[in-house]
């Protein structure tokens, strides 16, 4: 199971214990007014009405059937013209186990075609005499739930991603054209490698092909800044950037920012069909990003992509590129 896979299971048990006991309790008080349903519909309104936390969207009751059993219950409207629609095809019943021991279910989130945000269905049984008779269903949108911080560490590895297949498909009758960031390619790595190793850049990335930069700094992690060619090229714009130490925690060192930046270059003069358009580096989380001529992309940790020489990328003689 990958990070992002185990960070949407952490989630989704923090919700289940969050909503657990509520629910329960609200079905109890349902297993009383079941064969009731104006009786049912007031105890759904009564709890809608009385919960001042984590308040759901909607409440609605659901047979054994998956045909809907009550009205709809909001804050605002009590929709009685909703009773028994066929609610059976919805994902999140048809993964129901009659056989589980689990009292609850969540949904996958989805799209809510009124609000058009992010929500999620929450089931739970009700039972009467240890028997299923249906469930009470609970519509959430997450900007309503407390979600908490469950990120798991990412774990990089090297990612191909495919581009335009228009671009891809003229690829061979295109030669790259000389940009003005390529006459000066030289000053503006030094310049860069200034600004990432002695001036809090942490995140760089060069577009070769239309001679701009865009850089993150530690100072001001939420907004880039850019930088055209006349700009990146002159030294003195490491004066707009604070001098600080080198972050202990980055994933790659200040030497190897040196080696990623020249092996850049080799991969921008090694074909002219094939060329390097955009690269990426960021010192924190240790990734290399590259754009080529074709709009492939590829993502790799950087003592990865150091490893690699020119015939991994173009299939011609062996050049290592952190020679």
């Amino acid at each position: 199971m990958g990070w992002l896979d185990k960070s949407i299971s952490k989630q989704r048990s923090f919700i289940e214990g969050l909503l657990l006991d509520p629910l329960s309790k609200l079905a109890d008080i349902c297993v009383d007014s079941w064969s009731d349903r104006k009786k049912l519909d007031q105890s759904l309104k009564a709890y809608l009405q009385a919960k001042t936390d984590h308040r759901c969207s909607l409440l609605y009751a659901i047979d054994i059937k998956g045909l809907q059993y009550s009205s709809n219950i909001s804050k605002d409207m009590v929709d009685e013209a909703i009773i028994g629609q066929d609610l059976s095809h919805r994902p999140y019943l048809k993964s129901i186990d009659n056989g589980s021991e689990t009292q609850l279910l969540l949904s996958d989130v989805y799209i809510d075609k009124q609000t058009r945000k992010p929500c999620i269905t929450v089931l739970h049984e009700v039972r009467s005499n240890h028997e299923v008779i249906g469930y009470i269903a609970a519509d959430f949108g997450l900007k309503d739930l407390p979600l908490k911080n469950v990120n798991e560490l990412q774990s990089y590895e090297w990612r191909q991603i495919k581009g335009d297949p228009s671009i891809r498909g003229t690829m061979f009758q295109q030669t790259r054209v000389r940009s003005s960031m390529d006459q000066h390619i030289d000053e503006v790595l030094d310049v860069v490698e200034s600004l990432m190793t002695e001036q809090g850049v942490f995140h760089v990335k060069l577009h070769f092909s239309s001679s701009r930069a865009t850089l993150w700094s530690y100072s001001d992690p939420y907004r880039y800044r850019l930088h055209v060619l006349d700009e990146i090229i002159n030294p003195k714009v490491c004066l707009v950037y604070e001098k600080v130490p080198y972050p202990e925690q980055a994933l790659v060192t200040a030497g190897m920012v040196h080696n990623v930046l020249k092996a850049f270059k080799l991969l921008r003069d090694a074909d002219e069909t094939i060329y390097l358009r955009a690269a990426s580096l960021n010192i924190m989380n240790g990734l290399v990003g590259l754009n080529f001529s074709c709009d492939g992309s590829h993502y790799m940790p950087a003592n990865e992509f150091l490893e690699k020489d020119l015939r991994f990328w173009f299939g011609e003689e062996t050049i290592c590129v952190n020679a």
